[in-house]
């Protein structure tokens, strides 16, 4: 490498070791050690909310995959027949438009709350979030609480170090394979699953993605933890685009806790001398599960969990002061001390409207063509092959054939009709017959008088009607040719 000059002609700076006449290189490390978290357990309001989230959670996801609808697993997205079961609601690839409504409503639901709580999703509902409470649970269940582990973790390998780190790796890999499993339900029917995984009759993708997921579980909730929230996680890097100074946060009240403390020097300050509320206990940094420490301000490693709050609050019960050194509140509130209801009424302002009525509006288009949806869908394609030709009596044949798709979970027989000219008529007139949720090709032929319609292309409609259900009917365009005599 060529030494820098800073200035034409003048000597390099000199870099090396004029003894030995060898160059010194700084070695810069782009990234810091990382540095091991023991978060201390807390009890409190908002690590019980924290659970409840955990519990509600988790309830959903191992819990939809064993619930039946119809004889069938109530949520299943079934690949390999390309069909999607919610409950009553069966769709298909021709749906997808209502996957993409779905995303855009969560993607606006994530908009608003952070605009209006910050990283309250991550605090309390992020998978990453969630299986790291429960990895931790089991942890101090085995490990014991912070000191305990702490201390385990600079002991040397012994027999008890052995069985208690095995044991919780145990379980964790219990919790991740069994997340594995009930994620590969929902693609693949659950109750079939299970005598398939005992059997050894496990099909690949079905081995391969149980054992992916299991694992991206054991690897991010079980050691990577924090790192996730710090490094991998994109939500972190442009949240502060959608935070402003009346967002609510996580706040530490710094004219109220400066300056900061012990209790024992406080008790020996001069008259006259003010002591902050802080006490300088670093419960709020031993709580938390990133690490950081809040008194020093808004960080975007900050996920919003509120356990610093918890346990500033038992702080302050403990030495007599009043709740709230650290709460959630607003820049403009902690600065200018608002009241509650003030910090309410500027949580109104134009970001919160517009993106409920964004959203609002996202929601009523789709629960609108939710309900508007009928449950049948025709395509019909021309039979290239034999286009318009004149067949006994001058009677003008078109062949079609038609794609029937019942995604309704009953089955239907369907009245073909064909209207736009005068006098056609559809062979075979007896109805078709299509099986729940399942789709049919049928060749039909639609014939028309002569002297109907104009020599070459005439637009006609194909209609089809439930016989049982005369509201189940659809229509498609197609042409109809007239062939020159």
């Amino acid at each position: 490498m060529k030494p820098r000059q800073d200035k034409e002609g003048d000597p390099p700076p000199d870099t090396g070791d004029s003894k030995t006449g060898k160059d010194e290189y700084a070695v810069i490390r782009m990234y810091a050690a990382r540095e091991q978290i023991y978060p201390r357990e807390i009890q409190g309001r908002f690590a019980s909310l924290r659970w409840l989230c955990v519990f509600l959670t988790q309830l959903v996801f191992y819990g939809l995959p064993w619930i039946n609808w119809n004889e069938r697993q109530a949520v299943l997205f079934d690949l390999a027949s390309r069909k999607f079961y919610l409950f009553g609601l069966v769709l298909w690839p021709q749906d997808f438009i209502w996957l993409a409504a779905l995303l855009i409503i969560c993607a606006f639901s994530l908009f608003l709350f952070t605009a209006v709580a910050g990283r309250v999703w991550c605090g309390y509902s992020c998978p990453q979030t969630v299986y790291t409470e429960i990895f931790m649970w089991i942890e101090r269940r085995i490990e014991g609480n912070r000191s305990a582990r702490m201390r385990l973790d600079r002991q040397p390998w012994s027999f008890d170090k052995l069985w208690r780190k095995s044991a919780k790796h145990l379980a964790w890999g219990a919790v991740a394979l069994w997340t594995g499993i009930s994620f590969v339900g929902y693609f693949s029917p659950i109750r079939d699953l299970l005598p398939e995984i005992s059997g050894f009759a496990l099909g690949p993708w079905e081995s391969f993605w149980i054992l992916f997921y299991g694992f991206a579980t054991y690897g991010n909730a079980g050691w990577m933890r924090e790192q996730v929230c710090k490094y991998m996680c994109p939500y972190a890097r442009f949240q502060s685009a959608m935070f402003d100074r009346d967002s609510l946060i996580i706040t530490y009240d710094v004219a109220r806790g400066e300056p900061r403390m012990p209790a024992a020097k406080a008790a020996k300050l001069d008259t006259g001398a003010r002591a902050g509320d802080c006490i300088d206990c670093t419960m709020c940094v031993q709580v938390c599960p990133t690490g950081i420490d809040i008194r020093q301000g808004l960080q975007y490693m900050c996920i919003g969990c509120a356990a610093c709050v918890d346990a500033c609050d038992s702080v302050m019960d403990k030495i007599k002061r009043p709740r709230g050194l650290i709460r959630y509140s607003t820049e403009n509130a902690v600065e200018q001390g608002f009241s509650t209801a003030e910090i309410r009424r500027r949580l109104v302002r134009p970001r919160i409207l517009i993106y409920g009525a964004i959203l609002g509006a996202v929601i009523a288009l789709f629960a609108g063509s939710l309900w508007v949806r009928t449950p049948l869908k025709l395509d019909v394609i021309r039979d290239r092959g034999s286009m318009g030709r004149e067949v006994e009596e001058g009677i003008i044949e078109n062949v079609y054939r038609l794609q029937i798709i019942n995604t309704d979970e009953r089955g239907h027989r369907y009245l073909v009709r064909a209207k736009g000219l005068a006098g056609l008529s559809v062979d075979p007139a007896t109805p078709i017959e299509v099986a729940a949720t399942q789709t049919v090709s049928v060749p039909v032929r639609v014939r028309a008088p002569h002297g109907a319609g104009e020599v070459g292309s005439n637009k006609i409609r194909i209609e089809l009607e439930a016989e049982d259900q005369p509201a189940l009917n659809v229509s498609e365009k197609a042409v109809f040719l007239v062939p020159r005599r």
